[in-house]
């Protein structure tokens, strides 16, 4: 069924290749019957005259496939706002031998006139035929790929030239997706509680509440067994003023231990007397350096006889 899905859209696009179709998108039913959208900008020429190009078309199909067909076509109001379509109008551009940049910057020019917040195109392969395949790109506006709300669009396309294939990619930012609105139903309630209702019934919320109750009720009985808890704590302080009477006989004690040992430190100047001794070593120095000048008198009387 998928290659079927496929090998159809290749047969469309080949056969209507100048229709400007953007999307085909089809759909298989229960009875064999396989309906067939075409979006396109150009919807005359994809039915032409009095219908005759959508029957045979249909015809066609049904005799490939083996099943009824159904051809519904959907026209696109504004084209310059479909990257698909965008992109394959470049490439038809390059394939006529039009400047890539020309081609590029019009599609700018015209795609945000029609209202886009942003526009990129990216075209790669041998431009101008050069030698070198090489990249180029031009963008305006803003094009936020990482944002998932973002409504963007994307199309690419093949321009097949005699100096070989040059590809062509559009991302085209419209604006930013809004959530859905949430519909009253016909009583008034929401869409969503109408349709997917909460499975906890009330009852079990009524449970889940009841412990809640029983935990609050014991921080109460702790509160009353810590009464006597703060009896024994208020009887701590008769203790401790207690202690301070006791101070004083610690301080006393101390006074008597330490009027003994004044005496030892008057004792101290009887031990002093021994540095008394020095001026009798500096006699016997002045002894001796008189001596000395003696004998050197004595040696001037011999060398003068």
């Amino acid at each position: 069924m998928l290659h079927e899905d496929l090998e159809m859209r290749r047969v469309i696009l080949a056969r209507l290749r100048n229709a400007g179709i953007a999307k085909i998108e089809t759909e298989r039913s229960s009875n064999a019957q396989l309906t067939v959208t075409i979006h396109t900008a150009k919807p005359g020429i994809v039915i032409g005259k009095g219908g005759a190009s959508v029957d045979q078309l249909r015809e066609d199909l049904e005799k490939r496939f083996g099943n009824r067909v159904r051809i519904s076509i959907q026209e696109i109001k504004q084209p310059e706002l479909d990257a698909q379509l965008v992109a394959e109008n470049i490439a038809s551009q390059i394939e006529r031998r039009i400047s890539y940049k020309r081609a590029m910057k019009q599609a700018i020019l015209r795609t945000m006139r029609a209202g886009a917040k942003g526009v990129r195109i990216y075209c790669g392969g041998r431009l101008r035929g050069a030698e070198m395949a090489r990249r180029e790109w031009d963008r305006e506006g803003r094009v936020p790929l990482h944002t998932l709300r973002a409504n963007i669009d994307f199309g690419r396309a093949t321009a097949s030239t005699t100096f070989g294939a040059i590809g062509v990619k559009c991302w085209i930012y419209k604006d930013v997706a809004v959530p859905l609105k949430k519909l009253p139903a016909a009583d008034g309630t929401p869409i969503a509680d109408a349709i997917a209702p909460q499975p906890e019934p009330p009852e079990i919320i009524a449970e889940q509440q009841v412990p809640a109750v029983v935990e609050t009720a014991q921080p109460e009985a702790a509160t009353v067994a810590a009464a006597p808890k703060r009896t024994r704590a208020t009887a701590a302080p008769a203790h401790e003023a207690a202690a301070p009477e006791a101070k004083p006989r610690t301080t006393k004690a101390t006074a008597k231990v330490e009027a003994p040992t004044k005496p030892a430190a008057k004792a101290a100047p009887a031990v002093k007397p021994a540095p008394k001794a020095k001026p009798a070593a500096k006699a016997k120095v002045e002894t001796k350096a008189a001596a000395k000048p003696a004998a050197k008198k004595t040696t001037t009387k011999k060398d003068k006889s």
